[in-house]
């Protein structure tokens, strides 16, 4: 069977399994891509494809089924990460610009490397992304479920595509099983280049810039002569609120980005019916998108007598599912700042911080995908634009608040959103946070 019509009976399998096609390009605004480097005397043998056959191990079993207890264990683990993350990322911030991430890009782009890694190098990135206690063939299952429920969406209003790839230099030979993995659960594209031709960064940067409809321009700078793999995953959301804001009611109002520093800034502003939390340190609000309101934006905003640097001390997993039962229907004035940013990031530092340290390491054992491997850089980027009509993104967002159940119709609430606030894009079927982020100045 030559290489075309092995094509064709994968494209096939897939089309039969998952209802998807490989070929299926995608539109995203979220990027987060994994670099690989030889370490020491990688067995290169220029004869041979990366994505050669060999009598190494055969792919497992696609997609199972699986029950909705492990997929709901994926969505933790991730969440779970995230917030480990966006955390260890404030470490090195000031609180002077805006964070703006996509947990479940990073989260992804790492499952993928994870189902290559082995020994103490599997051990220590399981425990960084949350994964202890569940197996590869569950995490690769659960993750292909969880990303299938994602993309099941019927709403016209609310866009939402994810895209992986995986770009192999030609000259060295990968394990079989690893790159079909990569293909069977996480749909993603697989192609060989030439790392020596000096257009290789250009083919790449040209797609991540196609399927994010030209938000995310360029992921790779420069291919470095030890660099042989990258992996890609990309977020692209866009959501139109299910009750617009009115473009006249638009008005310029202050800004107030530290205690002693303000500036004018566009405000959209409505009244309506909200899913509303509010507790002594906080008020919460959730702003959703399209008709059924499967995803919403979840703002944050500190009370005058607080800040951001004391709400993310209680931000976490746990406080985050709490806040999330917290939320109730509730009449009430908002006023919101239109903003667009974008964000990059090299991870290195956070993931290491966080127990990854000897995946980036000459130690690392990434046996499972081919010999003598290791990360050498972990790179982020996003954009996001919230605006009258609704958001378009590459984030991720976490909102938690405790509320008490009130029995008599409580007043209207007013959240006037003029000071550093957290925002996160959430799912609310699966729970899957794509994006959260930190709003210190508007732009």
């Amino acid at each position: 069977m030559n290489r075309q019509k092995l094509s064709d009976a994968k494209e096939n399998f897939l089309q039969r399994r998952y209802g998807v096609s490989l070929g299926r390009r995608y539109a995203l605004a979220a990027a987060s891509v994994v670099l690989f480097s030889v370490l020491g005397c990688s067995q290169v043998d220029s004869n041979k494809s990366a994505l050669a056959q060999s009598s190494l191990p055969q792919p497992e079993t696609p997609l199972q089924k699986k029950t909705a207890n492990t997929d709901t264990k994926i969505v933790e683990s991730s969440n779970k990460f995230g917030f480990k993350l966006f955390s260890e990322v404030l470490k090195n911030d000031r609180g002077e610009k805006n964070i703006f991430i996509s947990p479940s890009s990073v989260a992804i782009a790492l499952a993928m490397t994870y189902n290559g890694a082995s020994g103490s190098t599997q051990q220590a990135m399981a425990k960084t992304l949350e994964l202890q206690g569940i197996n590869l063939p569950d995490i690769n299952s659960s993750y292909a479920a969880v990303l299938k429920q994602l993309l099941d969406n019927s709403d016209t209003k609310v866009q939402l595509k994810i895209a992986n790839s995986l770009w192999a230099n030609q000259d060295v030979s990968f394990v079989p099983d690893f790159l079909n993995r990569t293909q069977d659960f996480y749909q993603a594209k697989v192609s060989n280049l030439n790392f020596k031709d000096a257009a290789a960064s250009s083919i790449i940067n040209n797609w991540v810039k196609e399927n994010t409809n030209g938000k995310i321009t360029k992921i790779v700078e420069k291919i470095e002569p030890n660099q042989v793999l990258f992996l890609i995953n990309a977020i692209y959301f866009k959501g139109n609120w299910s009750n617009e804001f009115d473009k006249k009611q638009t008005a310029l109002y202050p800004f107030y980005i530290t205690s002693g520093r303000r500036k004018q800034h566009p405000m959209m502003s409505q009244k309506g019916d909200y899913r509303y939390y509010e507790s002594e340190e906080f008020q919460a609000v959730s702003l959703p998108y399209g008709k059924d309101g499967k995803m919403s934006f979840y703002i944050f905003l500190p009370k005058q007598n607080s800040n951001l640097k004391a709400f993310y001390q209680n931000l976490s997993v746990d406080n985050w599912g709490k806040w999330m039962t917290q939320f109730n229907k509730q009449k009430g004035f908002i006023r919101l700042p239109r903003f667009k940013t974008d964000y990059d990031i090299t991870l290195n530092d956070a993931l290491k911080s966080l127990g990854m340290g000897e995946a980036f390491s000459n130690k690392a054992n990434f046996s499972g995908m081919g010999k003598n491997f290791a990360i050498s850089e972990v790179k982020h980027k996003t954009f996001v634009e919230v605006n009258e009509e609704g958001t378009e993104a590459a984030a991720a967002t976490s909102v938690g608040i405790v509320a008490t159940s009130l029995r008599q119709e409580p007043e209207p609430f007013r959240m006037i959103v003029d000071r550093p606030f957290f925002c996160a894009i959430r799912d609310n079927q699966t729970g899957s946070i794509l994006f959260m982020g930190s709003i210190i100045d508007p732009q």
